[in-house]
């Protein structure tokens, strides 16, 4: 297997610092490096799909609503953990560019559906489909075994993260 940049800065740290755990701080730093690179290969792709990262996550939160992909902009808010204010201000350029809408009720004019169309549909598709397949080609270097393995991994760290003092 290569040397990658957490070996390297492994080393530095093993000569300078005596009581250092090297593998617990290539696996910090590995995690760390890999974090980075998901934030912004997620940057890139939302600038090149045309999104904001408060526009994607609105559309997704309309589309986890499940069919008719609706709800009011008090809950949309309270989902996001906007105030409503900061939702209204971004419920404009959306509503604009045509990925969602806001009805009046027909029974109620004092309530407001916010509702993700087909166009919205289909910025949210493209954009996982653009984010997906960064995703495929970071994990390409992994078989099918290893993909498994390191979820399952994952899966304990966060379980641990989760259950652990002060978990939410």
């Amino acid at each position: 297997m290569p040397e990658d940049s957490a070996d390297r800065q492994v080393a530095r740290w093993a000569r300078e610092l005596d009581p250092y755990d090297p593998v617990k701080e290539a696996i910090v730093m590995r995690l760390a490096i890999l974090g980075r690179h998901l934030a912004q290969t997620r940057r890139e792709t939302l600038d090149s799909d045309g999104l904001r990262h408060g526009e994607f996550k609105m559309l997704l939160m309309l589309r986890r609503q499940g069919p008719p992909y609706t709800t009011s902009p008090s809950r949309l808010a309270d989902l996001l953990g906007l105030t409503r204010g900061a939702l209204s201000s971004r419920l404009g350029p959306l509503e604009q560019a045509g990925l969602l809408t806001r009805t009046t009720d027909a029974t109620d004019r004092r309530r407001v559906h916010v509702r993700l169309t087909e166009a919205g549909h289909e910025a949210l598709r493209g954009h996982l489909d653009s984010e997906g397949r960064g995703e495929d080609a970071l994990l390409s270097v992994l078989d099918d075994d290893e993909r498994h393995a390191l979820a399952g991994l994952l899966r304990k760290l966060v379980v641990g993260v989760e259950s652990g003092p002060g978990a939410a």
